[in-house]
């Protein structure tokens, strides 16, 4: 049974939690001006451990470690010649782990961001050209799907999609979204006129991407964003929250919310609607296990 049967089931989903924060938590050293972006090729074993782990914790989907890898965040980092080794070594590395622990279908999400980390947005025709690449590379190293993480604007989400759309495989869009002073739910980016989630959302389709996720963004402030995604959007919706602050170059684990804690919450989404769950950074390996447990038993 594939994804999109599942989701037309009715069935939750459970997705991988941080990949990043995960490998920064276990001591790999994070790039000045891309994070996690060389730890692919420099720590591969802790790469597949983490995946491995978020497996035998329950989740459905993993997520490659290409967050941070489009050719300018790499280029920002003196690592523009490791593009398509980073890129395709992060799909093979998630393949292995399904490969070793994997009982039961477990897909593997490429994932494409249009963050640079404090470094200006590449202008628009280059940006679309590195992530035209990016997304082919993924695609041709065996991804079945593609998640576009921590949307931000309508400009580069809609080049981010463009690129993913070309290879012809599903493409699911998470936005990151805060509370603005006047209790409206924008996407989180910090320009004189902000862009609410709904003036986004309404800028796509399900022939575009069935899923919409609320990601990377404050627990507290994911159920409110939920409500605004639900009443404007009419595809299937996900969740996956982060707990901590990230202070370039390093994720800050302050304020953790327990796994207890988190798959309450999660509930909540789900009684919404939500039917892909998952965490995103600071969210590891216990959290899905016991959102799993928590949600399917």
């Amino acid at each position: 049974m594939n994804l999109q049967t599942r989701l037309a089931q009715g069935q939750c989903i459970i997705m991988d939690g941080g990949t990043g924060t995960e490998m920064e938590k276990r001591g790999v050293p994070m790039e000045e001006k891309g994070w996690s972006a060389s730890s692919t090729i420099t720590q591969p074993n802790t790469l597949r451990r983490i995946h491995e782990e978020y497996i035998h914790a329950g989740a459905d989907i993993i997520t490659t470690n290409t967050y941070s890898s489009s050719r300018h965040v790499l280029e920002a980092c003196d690592l523009a010649e490791k593009f398509v080794e980073i890129n395709s070594t992060a799909v093979r590395i998630a393949r292995e782990a399904r490969e070793n622990v994997a009982e039961r279908p477990v897909w593997i999400a490429g994932s494409i961001s249009t963050t640079t980390f404090g470094q200006p947005q590449p202008p628009p025709q280059v940006a679309q050209a590195n992530l035209n690449d990016q997304a082919e590379i993924l695609a041709e190293q065996g991804v079945d799907f593609f998640v576009l993480e921590m949307m931000r604007d309508i400009e580069y989400t809609t080049i981010a999609l463009n690129a993913a759309k070309r290879t012809g495989l599903p493409v699911w869009v998470g936005y990151s979204t805060t509370i603005n002073r006047k209790h409206q739910v924008q996407i989180d980016y910090v320009q004189e006129q902000p862009v609410l989630l709904e003036e986004a959302v309404k800028l796509l389709s399900v022939e575009d991407t069935p899923l919409i996720s609320i990601m990377h963004t404050l627990v507290e402030d994911t159920a409110p964003s939920l409500a605004i995604l639900k009443e404007h959007w009419s595809g299937y919706m996900g969740a996956y929250a982060h707990s901590g602050k990230f202070v370039m170059p390093n994720w800050h684990f302050i304020d953790m919310i327990s796994p207890e804690a988190y798959a309450a919450e999660a509930t909540k989404w789900v009684a919404e609607g939500v039917q892909v769950i998952g965490g995103c950074c600071g969210i590891g390996p216990e959290h899905i296990r016991v959102l799993k447990e928590t949600l399917l038993g």
